[in-house]
């Protein structure tokens, strides 16, 4: 089996911790997982999982659109490439990850399939509880996810919640799964439209501030590929020292601003350019999109 040449970790970097089975458990134990419709975050998710020997790559199947995808992920992965169909019949848990737009065509095809003793887990943005419920049968538990981009590098957040027929054990089983690719969050599925306007638009938000950021740099004289990586860098360790401090951004952004000096000027052009709010109402009107598209 061949498989894509990684990128060396930074010597800082996260060390991913391998998950068995064996730490899961027992009354729920899935032998085969399909991802159906296995594009970008399909892929990310098999690497994450065998990876992580959540899975292995014998236990997993694809399925995609064109065959010569399949071909890339079976030659990749040493996973099986199946039709949608035989995924779903095949499989004890089918990941759905075609687009939103073909959900209702593609669930109805898959739903003799799945029963009582499958699990049916989404990853497509918009689709709700009861429309994953009705399209595949109504008698299938099903777990709706809403994962976002940097699950590609096992830095993803993923939120979760599930149908009334939806057990602990398949929320436990799908936040385990998750987990191999990056954090994971269960949550009541009103939230999920704010959710996808934050945690999954979010990283295009951080992308245009760290390409601003980068900006300000060159023209202050720094190298474009210096102040792109400084840029990054201090979002990133900002980020890890509000999720490891605990402490409230407010409070870590006083830690930096010192009486008179160079960061509360910053500060203060921020604030009269109204980036506070530009950023509120960019999560609000992303939420409100994600809520028409449901």
């Amino acid at each position: 089996m061949r498989r894509k040449a990684a990128c060396a970790p930074q010597a800082a970097a996260q060390i991913i911790p391998k998950i068995s089975f064996s730490a899961m458990s027992t009354s729920y134990n899935p032998q085969t997982i399909a991802i159906i419709g296995a594009g970008k975050i399909g892929e990310a998710m098999i690497e994450a999982m065998i990876d992580a020997r959540f899975f292995k790559p014998e236990q997993i199947l694809v399925s995609a659109r064109r065959s010569k995808r399949i071909e890339q992920l079976e030659e990749a992965y040493g996973v099986r490439g199946v039709s949608n169909k035989e995924a779903a019949a095949q499989a004890d848990v089918s990941v759905i990850a075609v687009k939103p737009q073909l959900a209702g065509q593609v669930l109805p095809e898959l739903a003799p399939a799945l029963g009582p003793d499958k699990l049916l887990i989404s990853v497509m943005a918009g689709t709700t509880l009861k429309q994953l419920s009705d399209w595949s049968g109504r008698n299938c538990p099903v777990i709706r996810a809403m994962p976002n981009t940097p699950l590609r590098i096992r830095k993803g957040m993923t939120a979760l919640c599930g149908s009334a027929l939806a057990e602990e054990h398949h929320l436990g089983f799908s936040q385990a799964m998750f987990n191999t690719a990056g954090r994971t969050q269960i949550m009541d599925e009103k939230l999920f439209d704010a959710v996808t306007g934050l945690s999954a638009s979010g990283p295009a938000f951080i992308y245009i501030m760290i390409e601003a950021l980068a900006e300000g740099g060159v023209k202050s004289g720094i190298p474009r590929n210096l102040a792109t990586e400084l840029a990054a860098q201090a979002c990133l360790g900002s980020a890890s020292m509000v999720l490891e401090t605990g402490k409230h951004p407010a409070m870590l952004k006083d830690e930096v601003t010192t009486p008179a000096g160079c960061t509360i000027d910053g500060i203060l052009k921020l604030e009269e350019g109204g980036i506070r709010v530009t950023l509120i109402k960019a999560v609000e009107e992303a939420a409100r999109r994600a809520k028409e598209l449901g």
